[in-house]
This record gives C-alpha cells, structure tokens and sequence, in this order.
C-alpha cells in the first residue's frame, strides 16, 4: 500500500490539475495508452489523447464532458471532481473491469473505427462494467446532463460492493477482508500556497484508491478519518497478541517503531510517518484488517 500526502493549491486550480496529470497512471491516454494527453473528460475524471478526445466529444457532453488542461476554463467543482476520483487508474478499474476479446482496448495507433467502438462501449454503453455498477440512464438518446460527478458515485458505490460481506462465490474469490486506514493528523506539513497548503490523503491498494477531505489553509490538519479498502486474495487468520512490530530505520519513513497487535480479531497498526520529498511534515495514521468471514 502506497501512502502519501498531495498539497493541493487554492489559488491556481490548474497547478492541481496539472499535478494530478503528473501522476504516473495519467501520463497515458486511459482509453489509448498514448503519452502525454492534454485533454479531460471532467465528469468521468479521466486524462485523454487528443485522438480520444475526439470520439468522446462525439458522445455529446451527457456522456462525456471534454476540456483541454491546458486551453479550457476549469471550475472548482470540475477540478475537485478530477481530484476526488483520482484520474486514469481509479476509473479504468471500474469502466475497463471485464473488457471483452470482441471489443479489445486499442492502442496509439489504433483505427478511428476500433477507437469510437471501444470508447462507446466503455462509457456510453458500459458493456465493460460490473453490472450491478451499470447506469441504465446513459444513453445517446437521454436528453438529460449526466451529473459531473458521476464517477465519483460509481467509485463510492464500488468501494462499497467491495468491502460487503461477499454475495457470490466471484466476490469471495477476489477479496478476504477489508483494511481500514484511520488518518489522524499531519504535523508541520510543507507549504504548497504563500503561507499555507489544503492537504489531503490518498491511499492506494492495488487498483482501489481512496481519499480523505481535503483540510483548507492548515499545516497541522487533523482529519480523524476512517478510510476503507478491499484486502485481495493474496494479502494472506488468530488470539489478542503482539504479532509484528516495524522498525525505524534510514530505510523507511517510520518515525518510531510501529507495532502490529491483534486485537478482538482484527488486526491493528499505529504508525506515525515522516512525509517524503517534502521539505517537513509528519502524519500519524491507525490501520485495522477485518477479514470478510467477520
């Protein structure tokens, strides 16, 4: 699990956009694969190739909404959108789920023919999608907006499957538990505005990402948040015990050894983190894995 801290910027909306393209899952067209895109669908939260863009205007903004990151005028709430969903990787994990052989995922070059046919059917019929996350209101012929934040429901709702009690067999093959994360507080975090910065969380766990609120113009934010993930198959069940401790060291970010207990069942870590290529900040977070027969 890869932890880190964004500082975002209030006064230049495009910096934070520019910064969440700089992430390394959106340095590539997320339908094509082509580097470098310069153009956004801001209500489905993903970075696009100028070839891509131009199947996704033809969709019409009640399935894809397209601007430039460079040209165009951002809203707050088309940025926060952007940034809440996470971009390219997040939204691929729910939209690219189960693509089929008959409607493979082009490349750079692909035709303009195979680029519209897996475009329209990725966001505009969602064949690729699990079908309980499927939305039967977006169609060409729906003359109403689609919401600009509708990526952001389907991430919430997805997180939310994934982390139930398994319902079919598939579900209990993919995930054993769920790993949740309680942010508690940054301290003495790097200024990112003229005085200050609006820090956040983003946690990652394969292709899950999740995120705290963001903390306006505070340096010393104290979030007390509880942020879920979905534990995959391969991240490996037992009495109140000690059963690990992490220890400090010029390899890590650990501040002081942090100590893994099981407690009532559940495993539970405290770990107090001193932030990365940053010039200060420490955070302190509280991780919990309950496993799904639980």
């Amino acid at each position: 699990m890869n932890n880190r801290v964004e500082l975002g910027r209030p006064a230049s909306g495009k910096r934070r956009l520019k910064d969440l393209l700089l992430q390394k899952d959106n340095r590539v067209c997320a339908d094509c694969g082509a580097p470098d895109p310069k153009w956004a669908s801001a209500n489905i939260g993903v970075f696009i190739c100028l070839k891509c863009c131009g199947v996704h205007r033809s969709l019409g903004p009640h399935i894809s909404k397209v601007l430039s990151v460079t040209l165009d005028n951002w809203s707050d709430e088309n940025i926060d959108n952007m940034i809440e969903v996470g971009g390219n990787a997040a939204v691929n994990a729910i939209y690219e789920a189960y693509i089929t052989e008959g409607c493979p995922k082009p490349g750079p070059n692909a035709s303009h023919d195979h680029r519209m046919k897996f475009i329209r059917s990725k966001y505009e019929l969602q064949e690729f999608m699990k079908p309980s996350l499927r939305t039967p209101s977006i169609s060409s012929t729906n003359n109403n907006p689609l919401q600009p934040n509708l990526s952001k429901k389907l991430m919430n709702s997805f997180r939310k499957n994934s982390a139930k009690k398994s319902e079919t067999s598939e579900n209990t093959s993919e995930f054993i538990g769920t790993l949740k994360v309680k942010v508690v507080k940054g301290t003495n975090l790097a200024v990112r505005d003229m005085l200050s910065s609006d820090p956040y969380v983003i946690l990652n766990l394969g292709k899950q990402t999740v995120q705290t609120t963001v903390v306006r113009s505070n340096l010393n934010p104290i979030w007390n948040e509880v942020l879920t993930l979905s534990v995959p198959e391969e991240y490996g069940m037992f009495s109140d015990m000690q059963i690990g401790k992490w220890l400090k060291s010029n390899d890590n970010a650990l501040i002081e050894d942090s100590v893994v207990n099981i407690v009532d069942g559940k495993v539970k870590q405290g770990m107090q983190l001193k932030l990365q290529n940053v010039e200060s900040g420490d955070l302190e977070l509280e991780l919990e894995w309950e496993p799904i027969e639980q």
